[in-house]
């Protein structure tokens, strides 16, 4: 796999695939900007090479719609203030006016496409919204790790049209580490999994089985795994079509020999709100008008202790 590094891109047109999907406030504002952070060797080794930069990623879920919650002009700020350098932010990700604005950027400039998701063929990694963002560069870099399982636009179909695709750093250095621990890992190894959805995982948990020691799982995604033990989950995210896969994978792991910790209690809420009212039960005992919002402190503790070397 080739790396930015391995290629000239002096005066060149990148288009960096990053993940900006950063948590913000209601007033707009972001909360963590370590999503930021981490791609920003692969940037200044950009500007340190006099590249033109077009960064492109999603945020949150607009479905396909321009919603300006959603926009990325926090990030494009916030940014500017890490890089210490004007940043400019393009009204769309495609089109005439995107197009004229990257046809005048001089080496060094940086511009932030906006939200990909306000198109559905990002999703439905479309091949004609993957070479109109194509024809922005010269290149195509994706240092966006935790969406490069995606089947999208800018992830799949884009390195079907760009001249050359390469990785950035982040991208590297993650799949560096993961060929480590699986080719040569100490042991005990413990994989942690979480998120909202099973379905988006199921082949890295299938292929999990085949390497580690033990598998935790948070998230709502671990409410499948409850349900398919038999725990009422009350009003919780459940992916019901998959509860009988999530019995399979319990059941694969026992007989593997893989411990996969579950929690065992959970703060519980009537609803997603700051002000709800919260509580902690046991996962035999959440009430039907509750849903699982977080680990309990027991299962801090369990989890904790699951990670401690040698203790199986």
């Amino acid at each position: 796999m080739k790396t930015i590094k391995d290629i000239a891109i002096a005066g060149k047109r990148l288009l960096i695939r990053v993940d900006f999907n950063v948590p913000l406030d209601k007033q707009q504002r972001i909360t963590d900007d370590s999503r930021i952070q981490a791609v920003l060797p692969t940037l200044k080794y950009a500007l340190g090479q006099k590249a033109k930069i077009i960064v492109a990623s999603h945020l949150g879920r607009p479905k396909g719609k321009v919603a300006p919650e959603f926009s990325l002009k926090p990030a494009a700020e916030r940014l500017s203030v890490l890089l210490n350098l004007p940043v400019q932010l393009a009204a769309d990700c495609v089109g005439e006016s995107v197009e004229a604005m990257v046809a005048a950027m001089k080496p060094g400039d940086i511009v932030v496409l906006e939200n990909l998701r306000f198109h559905p063929d990002e999703e439905k990694n479309a091949d004609a919204f993957a070479k109109s963002l194509a024809g922005l560069c010269d290149v195509y870099v994706n240092d966006a790790f935790a969406v490069s399982h995606r089947a999208n636009a800018s992830v799949e179909a884009i390195t079907r049209f760009a001249p050359l695709s390469v990785a950035g750093f982040l991208l590297k250095n993650e799949i560096d580490y993961f060929d480590k621990a699986m080719t040569n890992p100490e042991r005990p190894l413990v994989a942690v999994i979480g998120g909202a959805k099973v379905s988006s995982k199921l082949a890295a948990l299938e292929n999990m089985l085949l390497h580690v020691d033990k598998i935790i799982i948070g998230g709502a995604m671990a409410n499948t795994f409850l349900r398919a033990m038999g725990h009422s989950t009350g009003k919780s995210l459940v992916e019901t079509e998959l509860i009988e896969t999530a019995g399979s994978i319990l059941k694969k792991a026992s007989e593997k020999g893989v411990r996969i910790y579950l929690p065992v209690d959970g703060i519980t809420a009537c609803q997603v709100e700051p002000t709800a009212a919260s509580a902690v039960f046991p996962v035999q005992e959440i009430p039907g008008d509750q849903m699982i919002l977080n680990i309990g402190p027991a299962t801090s503790l369990l989890y904790a202790e699951a990670l401690q070397e040698g203790n199986f």
